[in-house]
């Protein structure tokens, strides 16, 4: 296989509110709709071009109520430009046909699990006939996936999957390499690196480093020309002892390392072009 596609650019997404942890716990999670608002203009001010979103009812508590997440999906794209990507994983309860559903708000880009992994405690189901499912509406419906790939062989399935049901809408095949979750591969720049001669020829990768594996994976990432996902979804601490104050906070150390690495973040307008993703306006 050929290196992934580099561009001159960093993609930075923000994950800025996750299923797993609670507003009790965590006062500064955004998970209101005006919260969640609030920090997607921050967090593009500063460098983000993609927002990965869970949704959160009322009571805070994740949801997929297909009302609440167009509501959602609509008022990020009445603030800012950035492309609403949304998570078809949702919680590890929830119901196949749920997370199918998301697909209906018509967001710009979706995440696709391409397979099933511990996740801490519990089981994050993946089967292989979801994942199809998931890959072809997403084809059908001009969304584009954002593969998740949290273990080595899960490269193997997207080859599988792209072997036998063909590119995904936009043509570009990017994947995001989820690193650190218990259960799934470490991260390391080491784990990182061994994944890299299995991504598809021209494909391009971001790194999610979760907790503490956050800023190594980060610098790996960079190192290899990989791009970024940083948030209070995968990591609540900003250093040792010191928690996350709040989602702004994580992108401006991404988008400043970017920077040092002489790869500054991208446009949004840029980023859509790069994913193969519909301008701006064409959305609204």
């Amino acid at each position: 296989m050929t290196p992934p596609t580099s561009i001159s650019g960093t993609l930075v997404t923000v994950a800025p509110t996750g299923a797993e942890s609670a507003k009790a716990d965590v006062p500064s999670l955004p998970v209101t709709v005006e919260e969640v608002v609030a920090t997607a203009r921050d967090c593009q001010r500063i460098g983000a071009s993609v927002i990965h979103l869970h949704v959160r009812d009322t009571e805070t508590r994740p949801t997929l109520d297909l009302a609440r997440v167009r509501e959602v999906v609509a008022a990020v794209r009445e603030a800012t430009d950035l492309v609403v990507q949304l998570s078809s994983g949702g919680a590890v309860t929830d119901p196949f046909e749920a997370r199918l559903a998301v697909l209906d708000a018509e967001p710009d880009a979706a995440s696709l699990t391409l397979g099933t992994v511990n996740f801490g405690r519990d089981v994050f189901s993946n089967p292989w006939h979801l994942i199809v499912e998931l890959n072809t509406q997403m084809q059908q419906r001009g969304i584009v996936p954002e593969y998740e790939v949290f273990d080595l062989g899960q490269l193997a399935t997207l080859t599988r999957l792209l072997d036998r049901h063909g590119p995904p809408h936009g043509g570009h095949v990017h994947v995001d390499l989820v690193m650190g979750v218990p259960g799934g591969m470490p991260g390391t720049a080491q784990a990182l690196t061994a994944c890299l001669p299995f991504l598809p020829e021209g494909a391009t990768f971001a790194a999610t480093g979760v907790g503490r594996t956050s800023l190594p994976v980060m610098l790996a990432a960079l190192s290899a020309g990989g791009h970024l996902r940083v948030g209070m979804e995968d990591t609540l601490t900003y250093a040792p002892g010191e928690p996350v104050r709040d989602n702004a906070q994580l992108v401006a150390r991404a988008a400043g390392l970017a920077r040092i690495a002489q790869r500054p973040p991208l446009s949004t307008d840029d980023a859509r072009s790069f994913l193969g993703i519909k301008p701006m306006e064409a959305v609204r």
